[in-house]
């Protein structure tokens, strides 16, 4: 079995070619059911949690993630929030092939999966980028839409101002334009991207700028949110799947709970997008939402293409 650190299989994931694996196993789909996730108490935090996500083409590849989230590691230098492995085996035979280090392939698959989305969502011509958020994540959603878009300013934004300043040298230092953002406003940008722990709304519709795309990574429960009701309200929704923005999605449950929206103001999923069954935006005023939640699917088109690259 091979094993692969975080350098290897990062270095097995570049943007372009992690994008179009992403595309196609969209366009193909696999078995992915829902992602198991089971409660961890915690000393210094609420609730932490355990996720299971098994995913397989029959024939060819099983996969499993197991991720550990505990929000209190952010208080402790040295430790990650989440921490996670994939391992990746035959699928005929059920052979382990390889093991992935877990944080690196949902870091690359989570930004890629928003990358692939702003593809039929955001403006092709956008050049301004805010990110809220400061950790791993945020960072390869940076380097990711960089690849994709004309980006000429990238402000980052974080509860912890040193959190942000550090990301944005860091990304300075890798050739990004980018700089601190003095608030979490959407306001004058063309793509928002939040990738957080919020349990309460970072982003407001009343501040949301006609033809912005958002892209909200964080709230993978339903007691999380980024955004407000009336955010996702007066945006064109798309999960990246159906079934888990409305069962995982905080974001969107809330919304529907609140009466902001119902079930119906889902446009399409990324199915959808990458199948060709709806276009994306329509026009260059519409306001457009993406809700990830995270699907298995991404994982192991991941893990396979860091397996069968030479």
């Amino acid at each position: 079995m091979r094993l692969m650190d975080r350098a290897e299989t990062a270095a097995r994931l570049p943007w372009p070619a992690l994008i179009e694996a992403l595309a196609a196993i969209f366009r193909d789909g696999c078995a992915a059911p829902l992602r198991h996730r089971h409660p961890l108490p915690q000393n210094e935090a609420k609730e932490g949690s355990l996720l299971l996500m098994p995913a397989w083409q029959a024939h060819r590849y099983t996969g499993v993630k197991i991720v550990h989230v505990t929000p209190a590691n952010a208080n402790t230098p040295g430790l990650q929030a989440v921490n996670s492995v994939y391992l990746l085996s035959h699928g005929e035979n059920g052979q382990p092939l390889a093991l992935l280090d877990g944080s690196t392939v949902t870091d690359r698959r989570t930004a890629a999966a928003s990358v692939l989305a702003a593809g039929y969502l955001a403006r092709p011509d956008s050049e301004r980028l805010l990110l809220l958020g400061s950790g791993k994540v945020a960072h390869a959603l940076a380097e990711a839409y960089s690849t994709r878009f004309p980006l000429k300013e990238i402000r980052v934004w974080s509860r912890r101002a040193d959190s942000a300043r550090r990301l944005a040298d860091r990304l300075r230092d890798e050739g990004l334009p980018a700089a601190v953002a003095d608030s979490a406003s959407p306001a004058g940008f063309d793509i928002v991207s939040a990738a957080t722990l919020a349990t309460e709304p970072l982003l407001f519709g009343a501040d949301l700028s006609p033809g912005t795309h958002v892209d909200l990574v964080g709230a993978f429960r339903p007691d999380m949110r980024e955004s407000d009701g009336a955010l996702v309200a007066s945006c064109s929704l798309f999960p990246d799947t159906r079934a888990g923005g409305l069962a995982e999605a905080g974001d969107i449950v809330q919304a529907i709970g609140e009466g902001a929206i119902d079930e119906n103001h889902i446009v399409a999923d990324l199915f959808d997008l990458c199948r060709g069954t709806h276009p994306g935006r329509t026009s260059k005023e519409e306001k457009t939402l993406f809700k990830s939640v995270g699907w298995a699917g991404e994982d192991l088109a991941a893990a396979v293409l860091a397996y069968e690259t030479p």
